[in-house]
């Protein structure tokens, strides 16, 4: 099994007002996948499909080896999924849904569950309806984690929270990560967080694919480069030209896709100078791909 998830030619259309289009995505086996996008991007209505909750209209998904929804019973057992609302009885205790959903899991792994508790400062005896937002969140993890699944799918799961349990939470990941063996396939809108667990990335917006690629290629493919003297036509480049702006006088400011830095001899064969390469972050690389996916349609 090359992909944990795959999708090709996925579409989905719940009304007028939006559509995923041609979603061909690939999710390596035990990667960390971070799957970015705005609010409303279509990151929730694309799990949803892949774990079989909603069927595509047109497109095949494959999650596990396995093709979905027609396997979902199967697939699900060997799934952790945390989704972006709590669905959890409220008026059951946290070691009752411990109880609950450990009868459902022939993997359940109590040991970690009971040192999770202990991690996260659990009252075992307090009523899922009375813990707070954090609580909450830090128990959905648990019971995703208990299970030892192949893989973790998690919808937004700090999005709202404060500082202390957001990092709770991604440290509890990054040491189940670091066990080996599970695919993490996480969404979300706050870029710098996934900055700094995952190792593959796509980006959704208004329910078309972006870019899907290493962590580390975007981040080191992504620059803003001062330009002396700009050639008027850069189709000839070797380098994706995402935008480009004038700045004092001769001088541009280009942000480009995919640069090596050998590519700063295209510059001198052009008749221009390269005054300087400068590094993006992922959110910065995140805002300019967005920037210019917007572009043509603006």
């Amino acid at each position: 099994m090359t992909n944990a998830i795959e999708t090709r030619g996925l579409r989905y259309r719940p009304g007028k007002g939006f559509e995923l289009s041609d979603l061909n995505l690939h999710v390596p086996a035990g990667s960390v996948y971070g799957f970015l996008g705005p609010n409303g991007s279509g990151k929730t209505t694309t799990i949803r499909l892949a774990l079989g909750l909603l069927r595509p209209g047109a497109g095949h998904i494959t999650v596990l080896g396995e093709s979905m929804p027609e396997n979902a019973p199967r697939v699900l057992a060997r799934i952790g999924y945390v989704p972006e609302q709590p669905h959890l009885d409220p008026t059951l205790t946290v070691r009752e849904l411990l109880r609950f959903q450990a009868a459902f899991y022939s993997t359940w792994d109590w040991p970690r569950a009971e040192q999770l508790l202990r991690q996260f400062q659990l009252d075992e005896d307090r009523l899922f309806g009375r813990l707070s937002k954090g609580q909450k969140a830090k128990l959905m993890i648990l019971l995703a984690l208990a299970q030892r699944g192949e893989l973790l799918v998690l919808d937004e799961p700090t999005d709202g929270l404060d500082p202390v349990v957001r990092r709770d939470i991604l440290a509890a990941l990054l040491e189940y990560v670091s066990q080996g063996g599970a695919t993490v396939f996480i969404s979300s809108h706050l870029v710098h967080e996934l900055e700094r667990i995952c190792d593959w990335v796509a980006v959704l917006d208004d329910g078309r694919l972006v870019t899907e690629s290493p962590m580390e290629r975007l981040k080191n493919g992504i620059k803003r480069l001062r330009v002396a003297r700009p050639p008027a036509d850069p189709r000839a480049a070797p380098f994706a030209l995402l935008a480009r702006e004038p700045a004092n006088g001769e001088f541009e400011t280009w942000v480009v896709r995919d640069w090596e830095p050998t590519m700063a001899s295209y510059f001198d064969a052009a008749g221009a100078t390269l005054e300087d390469v400068v590094d993006l972050d992922l959110e910065d690389a995140f805002v300019e791909l967005l920037r210019t996916f917007r572009a043509p349609r603006s």
